[in-house]
């Protein structure tokens, strides 16, 4: 089974929001690979949440960032933000304030939310949301703090349009234990059948279910057609699918890099950000599984309908 088999996004506007500079490379870098090919028609930006000035290298961490995101497919740097913000410094012992974080995205993402009805459908500048999930990965408390902004933000945006579909689609990057962590490409295989045995089962639950809404094969195209309609109250748009393009948004992607594509990864990390390759990096690009597969899953606010 192909890459192409799998889920994936096509003509969405996507934010990658992380961190740290060399967030994007080391954890996220089969994500980013994946989404900027040409064919897709995605417009990939990251956000930066600081510029990782821990150990004072914070002007030299936002120019090696850029690097890493033209390496990894991004269209232009300034598809790049990395904020220096004191509100969000780089440490270890402190998870960032989540109302802040949500503010920043509301603003940046969602400016017309303020003076949008309730009636009317909240409008964003983006269609899906990458980031980690409440594990971070490694735990570390500003990892945890992009995904609680996140969640935040989706809540936000649909506080006073109970029933609206949301215009997000947010993903969260899926943290594992340490053994598979640190599993490489053997991680890689086990995601992979996974992920077929998700397909499978997908396909035949859907099938199951059409088969017991049509009432079995003696139901005619146009019957079948009227029972969709009639069941979805009159609206024939699917759970999660785009008001535009009609393209549904997945409950879960998995991007697998091959060996090109590692290679990329592994030079956006070792080129470009050189002043993070202390020996223990080594060690995590040769075994690390999140240089080569990253699985994602869609995280839905509250109060979501249509």
């Amino acid at each position: 089974m192909s890459r192409t088999s799998f889920p994936t996004l096509r003509m969405k506007r996507i934010l990658l929001l992380i961190a740290h500079p060399d967030d994007e490379a080391m954890f996220f870098a089969p994500t980013l690979l994946a989404l900027t090919r040409p064919e897709l028609g995605n417009h990939v930006k990251v956000l930066c949440l600081s510029s990782g000035d821990a150990e004072g290298l914070g002007e030299t961490r936002k120019r090696e960032i850029r690097e890493s995101v033209r390496l990894l497919g991004v269209r232009s740097e300034s598809d790049c933000l990395v904020l220096d913000d004191p509100k969000l410094p780089d440490n270890m012992q402190n998870p960032w304030p989540t109302p802040h974080i949500t503010s920043l995205l509301l603003s940046t993402f969602a400016p017309h939310l303020p003076t949008t009805a309730p009636t009317t459908a909240p409008t964003t500048t983006i269609d899906a949301l990458i980031t980690f999930d409440s594990h971070g990965v490694s735990s570390h408390p500003n990892h945890t703090s992009c995904s609680a902004g996140a969640r935040l933000f989706l809540e936000r945006l649909m506080a006073n349009h109970a029933g609206w579909k949301c215009p997000v689609a947010l993903y969260e990057l899926r943290s594992v234990n340490v053994l598979r962590k640190y599993s490489g490409c053997v991680d890689a295989v086990v995601s992979v059948l996974r992920a077929i045995f998700s397909v499978i089962t997908a396909r035949d639950r859907d099938k199951r279910g059409w088969e017991a809404l049509s009432g079995g094969s003696g139901a005619s195209t146009g019957e079948r057609g009227r029972r969709v309609v009639g069941a979805s109250g009159g609206r024939s748009k699917a759970d999660g699918e785009d008001e535009e393009d009609k393209t549904p948004m997945p409950s879960w992607l998995l991007f697998v890099s091959g060996v090109g594509d590692w290679y990329k990864a592994l030079k956006a990390m070792v080129t470009a950000h050189r002043s993070q390759m202390v020996w223990f990096r080594w060690g995590y690009i040769a075994v690390g599984r999140y240089m080569i597969v990253n699985d994602l899953t869609r995280v839905k606010p509250a109060g979501a309908g249509r």
